[in-house]
């Protein structure tokens, strides 16, 4: 298992220097943004797609460093009701598969998309209760949408060898174990989850046990590395659908962290382990969006917490099981 980074926090770096500082602290892998919410300030598509020297360039780039990339991430909405903001969505998805087939990547990490409550609507609707029944109506209409879309996207994913990690994420249609399974059951094995446990965290979900369910079905294509804290004194009077600003931290019901700062490291290495006993053998790519640190800080935080939890090495034998 190696340890990586979404390298968006060092976006006003150049690609070579963010590479160093990465290689310098221990980071084996890098997941790069190539469109939607992460950019593209270290992998520029366009300029990528379907140009062998500039794919070489890359690939000396991080060879020099031995370094590998765990993903392409371009993380949008492909299901919006506005029809120019899915359409830009659907093609940075498909054009980022045919990217990733060229370069000998496995994994594109997305999310779902979230459709409008209705043919009519003009914006996404996060639905997450039944009633009144209108709501289960609208999720109905919503999720006949994401089968159609995700059965094509997900067969084009087949025909490039590639694997659609999706990120379990509030405000999508997809954000949590079951809906991932759903949408995958619906469509092909190449959808499957980037394991992100910071929104899991606060909905209430027990992380080694999704891991357990997800990677049951051999579900999980890629993982963040990415805490959450609770506050509980603010949870305990609001609860944690909570829609205060990120950015007013003493607030929030709870908060993105650092690794070690919601959880501690024993935690980790439960995570760490339970992924190895589903067989996970991919990165665990740090996201740093913690308000209350640096992202050199942060990630630098997340590396020496994630090198304690890793194991360096393949399981022996267990002589200790045989007969007696």
């Amino acid at each position: 298992m190696d340890i990586g980074v979404l390298t968006v926090p060092l976006g006003e770096q150049p690609l070579e220097d963010a590479l160093d500082y990465l290689a310098a602290v221990g980071v084996d892998a890098v997941e790069l943004g190539c469109g939607g919410y992460p950019g593209q300030d270290h992998l520029d598509r366009g300029a990528l797609l379907d140009d062998p020297d500039a794919q070489d360039a890359l690939q000396a780039a991080l060879d020099d460093r031995d370094l590998r990339v765990s993903a392409l991430a371009t993380h949008n909405n492909p299901l919006h009701p506005d029809a120019d903001r899915a359409d830009r969505a659907d093609r940075e998805l498909r054009e980022a598969v045919r990217l990733a087939a060229q370069l000998d990547v496995g994994t594109v990490t997305c999310f779902s998309g979230l459709p409008a409550g209705s043919p009519d609507g003009s914006v996404p609707n996060w639905i997450t209760a039944p009633w009144p029944t209108e709501h289960a109506d609208a999720l109905e209409y919503q999720w006949a949408l994401a089968v159609d879309y995700w059965t094509d996207l997900a067969a084009h994913a087949a025909d490039h060898g590639v694997d659609l990690a999706i990120e379990m994420h509030p405000n999508m249609l997809v954000y949590e174990p079951d809906g991932l399974l759903r949408l995958r059951e619906a469509t092909n094995d190449r959808v499957g989850a980037n394991f992100d446990p910071s929104h899991l965290y606060w909905q209430g979900i027990d992380v080694t046990h999704a891991i357990r369910v997800l990677g049951g079905e051999d579900a999980i294509h890629h993982v963040h590395a990415k805490d959450t804290k609770i506050e509980e004194e603010h949870a305990r009077r609001k609860g944690v659908l909570d829609t205060t600003s990120y950015a007013d931290t003493s607030e929030r019901s709870w908060l993105f962290r650092s690794i070690g700062y919601g959880h501690d490291e024993s935690h980790w290495k439960d995570v760490v382990s339970t992924l190895r006993m589903v067989g996970y053998e991919g990165a665990l790519s740090i996201e740093h969006e913690d308000a209350l640190t640096s992202g050199r800080e942060g990630l630098e935080k997340a590396v020496d917490v994630l090198d304690r939890a890793v194991f360096e090495t393949t399981p022996g034998d267990a002589y200790w099981a045989g007969d007696a």
